[in-house]
Parts: structure tokens; C-alpha cells; sequence
């Protein structure tokens, strides 16, 4: 154990502590194989820009209506048993893909939502489980960790699902990444058992943390600058990969390009969430945010293969630097807040509203433009304009005040 601590940073390492980081590890291996090639999935069965962005547009919708929903429950039974039926939802939508194979054109919806509700009860339950294994000591070494496993899974996860799909013929490889998938969750739900039950009490007031804003500089500055986040999320997540597919033709080429993005932002995690402190925190989060906005420009105009290798290089150094103390700060606003122990869960269900009408918003942009213009001219100009999500970031975080430690 001592060495351990001495790699990971002198953090004392918790059961509950370590079994969301492995249940956050799985569910990131899981997401890697398998969410960026069912938008490839979907793109070639339809070939269709508005096809894929109507399958992203009901995650994104559902999610947050799933959030507040998961947020009652989490305050009327338990966070564990919300968690479980998060993954539950995932395992489903994996098994519905599967069942509907090379129909899942004709189901895009039904497939969105499905795995919009599977975030919104996942996503919840493990931000607040977060909050409170947690403390404000081991919040960035937490960040920084999950993020290491999550760039291992998405090191992993994308090379070895594109090697499947390209080694079998139509479909075949598909079929076997999407069970290499829902197997995962499985084992995700099991291990969830093990997590020391976490009954919660009192009144659901999710209205009243919405109005908090008024009252709370800090936490409006903060939701504020999670539909920004959000505002550029939501097209990103999906167009890339298809950039990528269009670019090459090639599943081999995406696998390549996670397995190069993720290899660099495992490295750039473990410094982020070892050296970055809470005086460096407001710095980071600029310096970050300006970098992922120069990467935009180099997907803009004349994209090619080695031009999208250059973005996701420079977005693996981005991200950890400006997400790392981004998250640490969100939950120290948090943890300052009115009534902070007892309303958790709403804090945590409104910082994900503000980040899904971002996300909603950035897809409705993304099919307004497609729609009245051609995807040729239109897509430049719109990706420059949502690109800059993240780096509006830091016109808000910057003026955050908390109190001194």
C-alpha cells in the first residue's frame, strides 16, 4: 500500500473510495469501446448528419429530465440503489442495440433515451456519491485519478473495438464490441453492491437550489458556466468521430485516434491532478480553455486525418488542465453553499440542468444549420462559434471567491 500512495499522491484510499474509482473505471472502458462507434454505427446505416443528431438530441433531452427525477429518488431511498439503476439503463441500451442490429436507424429515439436515462440516474448518483466520499483535501487527486482511468479505458477501449469491427465483416465486429460492452456494465452492477448503503432524508428542493442563484454569486457564476460547457459538448462529443470516419472510411482510424488522444491525456491527468494546486486552479482552467479553442481551428476548414490528429492531441493536454480544477472548485462553491449537506443532490441536479440546455442548445444549433444551410458551409462557422463554449469558462470561474483554507 505504501508504494501505492506514493504514486497515486498521499491520499488514503478508502473502500468506498476505491471501489467508485473502479466502477467509474469500467463504466469509462465500457463508454470508450462502444459510445463513439454506435454514432459510427448509426452514420453508416443512414448517412445522415440530422439522423445522428436527433439520436444525441434524446440523450440530451432526457438526461437532465431523468436527473431530477433521480434526484427525488436519491433523496427519498438511496444514491447506491439510484446508481444501480443507472447502469441497469446502460446494460439495457446495449441489449436493445444488439436486438435491433442493423434496424437501430429506425430506432433512434427510443435508443437515445434509453441511454439518455441511463446517464441521468448513472451520472447523478456518482457526482454525489463523489461529493461525499469525498473530501475537499482529496477532491483533485479523485478528478485527477478518474481521469487517468478514464484516458486508460479510452487507450484501450477505442484501438481494441476498431480491431474487432475491421477483422469481421458487416456487422459482426459491432455486434461483439456492443456485448464486450454491456458485459462490463454487468460487472459495474455487481461491484455496486458492495458499496456501503447511503440512505438519505429530508425534502426534495430543487427549486429552491435553481433560485439559490439569486442569493449566490458564486453558484450562479458556476451554473452559468456549465451551459457553456455544455454549449460546446454537445455537437463536439458526436461530429468528431464523424470527421474522423468520413476522413479515412476507416474504424481502424478512429480506434487510432482515441488510442492517441487518450495516451496523452493519461499522462497530462497524472500531472494535472499532482501539481495543479488551488492557487494555480483559475489559470489552469484559462490556459485550458484557450488551448481547446485553438484546436477548433484546425478542424474547421480543409479537415483531414493529420489535422484531426493535431486536435486531439492538443484537446488531451486541454482538457485535464482546465477540468481538474474546474470540477475541484465546482464542488468547494458546493460545499459552501446554503445548506450544503442537506441539499447536495439538488446542487448537483441543477449544475447538470444548466450543462444539458447548453448541450440541448448546441444540438438544436447544430440541425437549425445543417437543416436551412448546407453542412458544407454552415458546420465552420457554427463549430467556431460553439468551440468557444469552453473557453468562456473562465470569464465566469474567474470571479469565484471562496474563502480562505
Amino acid at each position: 500500500m505504501g508504494m501505492k500512495l506514493k504514486i497515486l499522491g498521499d491520499v488514503e484510499l478508502t473502500k468506498d473510495l476505491t471501489l467508485l474509482l473502479v466502477i467509474g473505471g469500467l463504466y469509462s472502458l465500457s463508454a470508450a469501446l462502444s459510445n463513439t462507434f454506435v454514432n459510427i454505427y448509426l452514420w453508416k446505416q443512414t448517412g445522415e448528419y440530422s439522423d445522428i443528431a436527433l439520436y444525441n438530441l434524446a440523450i440530451v433531452v432526457l438526461q437532465p429530465l431523468t436527473f431530477i427525477l433521480a434526484g427525488r429518488w436519491a433523496k427519498k431511498i438511496d444514491r447506491v440503489i439510484v446508481l444501480r439503476i443507472g447502469v441497469i439503463f446502460l446494460t439495457l441500451f446495449y441489449v436493445a442495440v444488439l436486438m435491433v442490429g442493423t434496424s437501430a436507424s429506425k430506432y433512434l429515439l427510443l435508443l437515445g433515451s434509453l441511454l439518455g436515462v441511463g446517464y441521468g440516474f448513472y451520472w447523478l448518483a456518482y457526482n454525489v456519491l463523489t461529493f461525499e466520499i469525498t473530501e475537499p483535501e482529496t477532491r483533485d487527486f479523485f478528478n485527477g485519478f478518474l481521469g487517468i482511468l478514464s484516458s486508460l479505458g479510452g487507450m484501450i477501449g477505442p484501438i481494441a473495438a476498431g480491431f474487432i469491427i475491421t477483422r469481421f465483416t458487416k456487422f459482426t465486429g459491432y455486434t461483439i464490441v456492443f456485448g464486450l460492452s454491456l458485459a462490463l456494465f454487468a460487472l459495474a452492477v455487481f461491484l455496486s453492491f458492495s458499496l456501503k448503503p447511503r440512505p438519505a432524508k429530508g425534502q426534495y428542493c430543487f427549486k429552491r437550489i435553481v433560485e439559490e442563484r439569486k442569493h449566490n454569486e458564486n453558484w450562479r457564476l458556476v451554473t452559468n458556466a456549465h451551459f457553456f460547457q455544455g454549449l460546446r459538448e454537445g455537437t463536439f462529443l458526436f461530429v468528431i468521430s464523424v470527421f474522423v470516419y468520413i476522413s479515412t472510411g476507416s474504424e481502424m482510424a478512429l480506434g487510432t485516434y482515441g488510442l492517441l488522444n487518450s495516451g496523452i491525456s493519461f499522462v497530462a491527468y497524472y500531472f494535472a491532478s499532482r501539481l495543479i494546486k488551488k492557487s494555480y486552479r483559475k489559470k489552469a482552467i484559462l490556459i485550458g480553455g484557450i488551448l481547446l479553442y485553438v484546436a477548433v481551428l484546425f478542424i474547421v476548414w480543409d479537415v483531414n486525418y493529420a489535422k484531426l490528429l493535431i486536435y486531439a492531441g492538443l484537446i488531451a493536454v486541454a482538457y485535464p488542465l482546465l477540468l481538474v480544477p474546474y470540477i475541484s472548485t465546482t464542488y468547494d462553491v458546493i460545499g459552501t453553499g446554503w445548506k450544503a449537506a442537506e441539499m447536495r443532490i439538488e446542487y448537483i441536479v441543477v449544475r447538470e440542468i444548466f450543462l444539458n440546455i447548453g448541450r440541448i442548445v448546441s444540438i438544436l444549433a447544430f440541425i437549425a444549420s445543417i437543416t436551412l444551410f448546407s453542412a458544407e458551409r454552415s458546420l465552420p462557422i457554427l463549430l467556431l462559434f460553439l468551440g468557444a463554449g469552453h473557453t468562456i469558462i473562465y470569464m465566469y470561474m474567474k470571479k469565484v471567491q471562496l474563502p480562505a483554507t
